[in-house]
C-alpha cells in the first residue's frame, strides 16, 4: 500500500492507498522540531496495512530529514519527495519556475486529472491559494492571500481589544456583538474575497471553468457561495498517489 503524506504549515495529512482506494485518512499538527521517532509515536497505531512505498508533498523544509528517517527507519523505505521538477503534464507559465510552491502544482495537477480543465482550484489553508489551469493545459498561476484564520487571528494579535472568535457563518451579517461583529465581518469579508477573485480570474481566462475547493476551510467557504462547484478534501493526498503512480 502506498502511504501519502501532504506536510502543510499548520497540519500534515497522511493517506493510505489500496490501489486507487483511499483507505484511512489522518491529519497532525506541524511541529517543526519533530524527529522521526516523534512522528512514529503519534501515528504508529493509525497504520495497520503493509506499507510498500511513501510519497510526501513538504512546505516545510524543516521536516525533510525526519520524514526521510521515519521512511528508512520504521518501513524501510526511501520516500518520494515530490518537486517542481516533476513532470506533471502542464505547461507551466510562472516567473520563475522554481519558485511555484509544490503544493501549487500538486493542487493544479491533481484538480485537472479528476475534474478536467480548464479548473480552478481554491486550497483554503494556512494561506489561501488559487489556481489557474486553461483548456490547453497552461498552469497560468493564480493568487496567494492569507487564509480566513489569519485574518480572525491577526484581528486578535493586532488591537489591544478585540478577542479571537471562532470561525463560523454567523446568523445575521448585522452583528450585535463584538464577537458576532467579527464574525461577520471575517467570515462573510472572505466569502466576499473568494468570489471577488475568481470572478475576476473567470474573466481573465476567458473560459468556463470547473471550480474546485480544498484544504481545511475548503467546506467552510465553498458551502457558501455558489461560484464553487466541488468540494475535495483529499484533493492533494489524491494528487501524491496520481503523481507516484506516473512516476513508476
Amino acid at each position: 500500500m502506498l502511504l501519502a503524506i501532504d506536510i502543510g504549515n499548520s497540519s500534515i495529512k497522511f493517506g493510505v492507498f489500496d490501489n486507487e482506494k483511499l483507505v484511512s485518512r489522518f491529519t497532525i499538527p506541524t511541529i517543526r522540531t519533530l524527529n522521526s521517532d516523534e512522528i512514529n509515536s503519534q501515528i504508529s497505531d493509525k497504520i495497520n496495512h503493509k506499507i510498500s512505498a511513501i510519497v510526501i508533498s513538504s512546505v516545510v523544509t524543516e521536516l525533510r530529514e525526519a520524514f526521510q528517517n521515519f521512511g528508512e527507519k520504521f518501513f524501510n523505505i526511501s520516500p518520494f519527495f515530490v518537486d517542481n521538477t516533476f513532470d506533471f503534464g502542464l505547461e507551466i507559465k510562472y516567473f520563475p519556475p522554481e519558485n511555484l510552491g509544490v503544493d501549487r502544482i500538486i493542487a493544479a495537477f491533481a484538480a485537472v486529472e479528476k475534474y478536467g480543465k480548464p479548473c480552478i482550484v481554491c486550497d483554503f489553508g494556512t494561506a489561501t491559494n488559487i489556481e489557474v489551469v486553461n483548456s490547453k493545459g497552461v498552469y497560468l498561476g493564480g493568487t496567494i492571500v492569507a487564509g480566513i484564520n489569519l485574518l480572525a487571528d491577526a484581528l486578535h494579535r493586532r488591537t489591544s481589544k478585540l478577542p479571537l472568535v471562532e470561525l463560523a457563518k454567523p446568523e445575521k451579517v448585522i452583528g450585535n456583538s463584538t464577537i458576532s461583529c467579527i464574525q461577520s465581518g471575517v467570515f462573510y469579508g472572505y466569502v466576499g474575497l473568494t468570489e471577488g477573485i475568481i470572478n475576476k480570474i473567470i474573466d481573465e481566462l476567458g473560459e468556463i471553468p470547473k471550480v474546485v475547493a480544498t484544504g481545511g476551510y475548503a467546506k467552510l467557504i465553498a458551502e457558501n457561495t455558489e461560484i464553487i462547484e466541488i468540494i475535495d478534501e483529499n484533493l492533494m493526498l489524491e494528487g501524491l498517489r496520481l503523481i507516484y503512480e506516473k512516476s513508476l
